[in-house]
């Protein structure tokens, strides 16, 4: 594998492919087929693969403190057994919003989930960032996105970066002591045809963002400086996680959603999972502390 060298590592196929999720505890590599309701798992070098259907759209998967995964889907959140294949609701989300699902989300340092909600329709501006803490309850952050994407946070924890999608503009945020935002402010807008998808940020602080529509993943400095790219033979992707043992191993997700007949055949892997080295490691993916919900129940 070579250093910012993409390579396919299962060509899936996925609708929607999403939320790549690195889950130290087993080495294995998780994601989402959102349209296509399925979630994915494989080993680092693409082996050990298996797949499971999901009975709702899902938006993301990550891990909880306990065992097990979180994961988001229409109507709520739900706890994913993959060893049963069964899924029990944890927590519901906007029961009454019939065209909205969840889309991505993040777990911070303190065990804290980021996610975000849209509308599936991609039309009105019904989309919300929840934080759900400590307290068990989802708590309304940010309203007014049509798609919202890609929370993610700095190493300190004191700046959460999140991507309006449709207004091709990413946001960042201070992350105050009880979890509260202040000070929003655009951190980068993207131009031409490309969207800002899903994110990570490495453990030096650059924030790597997934462009939909863009067919590569822009490195970005703290201050919003465009760094580098990573050109991927996709022109749709959709998110990034850092793994392997040293955390240099990015996996990365497309997508061939909303493509002709024609762009599919000139870009056969769209939809596939893919992977490269990269130079500065990421961040030690935090699970889900959901104590306060399991109270609830």
């Amino acid at each position: 594998m070579s250093l910012f060298a993409p390579a396919c590592l299962w060509d899936v196929g996925a609708e929607l492919g999403e939320g790549a999720l690195w889950h130290a505890a087993s080495g294995r590599v998780y994601f989402v087929d959102i349209k296509g309701s399925k979630i994915h798992r494989c080993a680092p070098d693409g082996s050990a693969r298996r797949s499971w259907d999901t009975p709702h759209t899902p938006g993301f998967l990550l891990p909880v403190a306990d065992g097990g995964f979180v994961c988001g889907m229409r109507g709520g959140l739900y706890r994913f057994d993959e060893q049963a294949g069964s899924f029990s609701l944890l927590h519901a989300v906007e029961r009454d919003q019939p065209t909205n699902r969840l889309n991505d989300g993040y777990v911070d340092a303190g065990g804290a989930l980021w996610f975000g909600s849209m509308d599936d329709l991609e039309e009105s501006a019904t989309g919300v960032l929840y934080r759900l803490g400590e307290s068990g309850d989802a708590r309304a952050m940010e309203r007014e996105y049509i798609i919202t994407n890609g929370p993610a946070m700095s190493p300190d924890g004191r700046t959460l970066y999140h991507a309006d999608t449709l207004r091709k503009q990413v946001y960042a945020f201070d992350v105050m002591r009880n979890g509260r935002l202040e000070r929003k402010r655009v951190f980068a807008t993207i131009t031409g045809g490309a969207y800002p998808d899903g994110m990570a940020v490495d453990s030096d602080g650059d924030v790597w963002l997934a462009l939909f529509n863009g067919g590569r993943i822009e490195r970005y400095n703290a201050s919003g400086k465009l760094l580098a790219s990573v050109a991927l033979p996709c022109s749709n992707v959709t998110k990034l996680a850092f793994g392997g043992d040293d955390l240099r191993t990015v996996f990365v997700t497309t997508a061939w959603k909303g493509m002709s007949a024609a762009q599919r055949a000139s870009e056969p892997l769209a939809g596939g999972l893919f992977t490269f080295r990269t130079d500065t490691p990421g961040q030690q993916q935090h699970a889900f502390s959901i104590g306060a919900l399991l109270e609830q129940h």
